[in-house]
C-alpha cells in the first residue's frame, strides 16, 4: 500500500474530490487546509498603501491510501484534474504504508482500506 499526498489549489478540490468519490480506486480521502510556498514564494499586494509581501499562500492537501497496483492512476488523475500549467499548481508525494487497521473492526491490511 502506499499514501499518496497532494497539495493542490484551493480551486481545484471541488472537481477533484468529485472525481475521487466517482473512482473504485480510492475509498476514502483526507482533506486539510495548508499554507505553504515554493517555487511560487508567495505574491506582493498593497493595503492603504503599504505594500505587504505574503509568503505562505493557502493551498489543499489530500491524503489517500491506495493499493500499489493504482498508484499511477490516482496520480494522473490528480495530475488531469488540478494541472493549470502554471506555477503553484502543487506537489504530489507518494509514501510506503506498512499497515492500516480499522479501528471500529479490527480488520487490518486491505480489508481495512
Amino acid at each position: 500500500m502506499k499514501k499518496v499526498e497532494a497539495i493542490i489549489r484551493t480551486e481545484k478540490l471541488e472537481e477533484l474530490k468529485k472525481v475521487i468519490g466517482e473512482s473504485e480506486i480510492v475509498h476514502g480521502v483526507t482533506v486539510s487546509q495548508v499554507l505553504g510556498f515554493g517555487n511560487q514564494q508567495g505574491f506582493h499586494e498593497y493595503l492603504r498603501g503599504q505594500k505587504i509581501i505574503t509568503t505562505l499562500l493557502t493551498k489543499v492537501k489530500l491524503e489517500m491510501v491506495v493499493e500499489d497496483n493504482h498508484v499511477d492512476q490516482v496520480i494522473d488523475l490528480i495530475i488531469e484534474k488540478t494541472r493549470t500549467g502554471e506555477v503553484g499548481d502543487g506537489k504530489i508525494f507518494v509514501w510506503p504504508i506498512e499497515e492500516v487497521v480499522r479501528i471500529r473492526t479490527g480488520e487490518s491490511g486491505r480489508e481495512a482500506l
